[in-house]
Formats: C-alpha cells, structure tokens, sequence
C-alpha cells in the first residue's frame, strides 16, 4: 500500500472512529417531567428542576358533582397537568362494568370538555394499577363487576370517549367492542394533545395467576402510552420493569410514578441509566407526597444530590 494511500485510509478510519464516539455519546432527547407534591414549588427549588407538569389523584365525579371543578385542576397543575382517574368517590367506588356499560359517561365527558376548553396537553391516567390489589378495581379482589373482562372494557370505553368525536363515530366504534352507544359529541382531544396511559404493575400485588400486566392488556388501539410504577422500598431491581418496556415495543413508555422511602443514592442513579438505556422512555414523575413524609426528598440529602447529578440532566 502507497504511503500516501495508507495515510488516507487510516485518517479515513479515525474519523468514523470519532463520528462513532460523538454519536454513542450524543445527548438524548430532552425528557418530559413531574413530580407529585404538596409543594411542587419547593421541589423543583431543592431539586433545580423545572417540573413541566403536576399530579393530582382525581376521584369519579371529582369536579362534576363534588370538589373543586374541572377547571380547578387544570389550571393548577402546570403545562401539563398529569390526572389519575380513580374509581372512588364519596358515595363508593363505580365498578369497571358500569364504565364499561356508560354508567359513568357524564363525568367522562365533563372532564373531556374541561380539558378540551383548557387548551392545555394533558396526560390521562385512568384506573391505574389495575393489577394492585389496593384498588377496588383490581380482578384479584374477585368481584364479579371488576374482572379482568370489564376492567379491559372499560379502558376502551375511557379511551374513546376521552378522545372525543361525534356522537356517531364514537358510538360506531363502542358498538364494535360490544358496548352501548353515546348521546352527545365530545370536543375532539387527539393524541398528543391528550395522552392516555395504560398504567399496570409490572408485578402484579399480589403476583399470581390472572393478575399480571397482561390479563389487563386492553389492546395497542386503546392507549397512547404505557408504564410502569416503580418505589424503593429498601431493595430495586429492574429486570421486570424491562419486561414491561419489551412488551409492547410500538409505544412510548412512561414512568407516572417512582420514588424512594429510604435515602439510597445508588436507587437514584440506577433509576437515571434505566432511563438513558432505554429511548422510548418520554416521561418520568417523582412522587414526592408531602413535605416531610415518607417520599420527601428533603429528608433524604444523598438521595436528593444524586437526583440533582443524574435526574435533572436528563430534563434539559
């Protein structure tokens, strides 16, 4: 080989070798973020982040017959609020067969118009946990009304209302799933502007047969993003919440929930390459409860330095 050639070659060589390094070391793209606080403005001082959104827990018929308004919320929970739509109100929990069956239409579309009226991106998180035995809704309770079954439905039903549309086209497509109709059209709330998430376990509370995130699997039409809560409780592994990501490899994954009840650094950081390892994930909110509960990070002074060192970056 010419020495001139050579030389060619080799400084052709370095500089794949160094377009490579610059690649693998490129940023990823900005991550979305939340927190759940009492305080969220305290939080992202002890933190330096700018939270984009706050969360709230929104019981059935909260802000329609009970409670502050819809609008209460929306306008309180930053650019983009994150509302969990629980099953619970003050006169009991409606099952997941009388979603399904439209019984809890009027809050469904209440809340749909709020949200279209707010002009605001939101995040939808409806029943979440389905597979935690915590919740009324769960099948392992083994009510009748909140089987696997019903639960599935009544996420297609949330979904398609939520998303709006003609009274038609929406009654169309809930006659197709074997589901009565509606009456009235819903302000449309496509995707992004509203996101709904499918939110499981990855281990089922209690982890047994027929309470896993699959028996609860509604279908790749009836969710625009899904995940995974995750908490320290004094050990963490994140095997199973990698088999929740690989499940379902066409949607954007999300972590609505994650913190930690003990001051454990290494937690944080694992939490942050979890992240960095894994490019579908768009949207992660630190459940920091109450100032001076069990989750707050102002109690926790190494656990709060490393979500400064590692957390924040990946929001910026």
């Amino acid at each position: 080989m010419r020495p001139l050639f050579r030389l060619a070659v080799l400084l052709s060589i370095a500089a794949a070798l160094c377009l490579g390094a610059i690649a693998s070391a490129a940023p990823r793209v900005r991550l979305d973020v939340g927190v759940y606080a009492s305080d969220v403005a305290r939080f992202d001082r002890l933190t330096g982040q700018h939270s984009d959104s706050s969360a709230t827990f929104l019981g059935w018929d909260q802000g329609r017959t009970w409670g502050s308004q819809y609008s209460y919320f929306l306008d309180s929970l930053g650019d983009t609020p994150h509302i969990e739509l629980k099953a619970k109100g003050p006169g009991g929990a409606i099952s997941t067969k009388a979603i399904a069956l439209g019984q809890g239409d009027a809050h469904l579309t209440g809340l749909a118009q709020a949200i279209a009226d707010s002009g605001k991106p939101v995040i939808l998180r409806p029943l979440g946990e389905m597979n935690n035995e915590l919740n009324v809704y769960c099948a392992c309770r083994g009510g009748p009304t909140n089987s696997t079954a019903w639960y599935r439905r009544a996420f297609e039903r949330i979904y398609i209302v939520m998303h709006g549309g003609s009274a038609a086209a929406m009654t169309a497509k809930l006659r197709a799933l074997g589901m009565p109709g509606v009456s009235a059209d819903v302000p449309p709330n496509p995707y992004p502007h509203m996101t709904v998430v499918w939110n499981p376990l990855a281990v089922g509370v209690p982890d047994v047969r027929g309470n896993s995130f699959r028996d609860y699997y509604p279908g790749g039409r009836y969710f625009d993003a899904y995940g995974n809560d995750y908490y320290d409780f004094g050990t963490y592994a994140f095997v199973r919440t990698t088999d929740l990501y690989e499940a379902y490899p066409d949607r954007p994954f999300v972590i609505p929930e994650w913190g930690t009840a003990v001051d454990d650094p290494s937690y944080v950081r694992a939490f942050a390459d979890f992240v960095r390892g894994h490019a579908r994930v768009k949207f992660i909110s630190f459940f920091n409860g109450a100032t001076g509960g069990e989750f707050d990070l102002g109690r926790k002074p190494k656990s709060l330095a490393a979500y400064r060192r590692y957390i924040v970056p990946l929001t910026r």
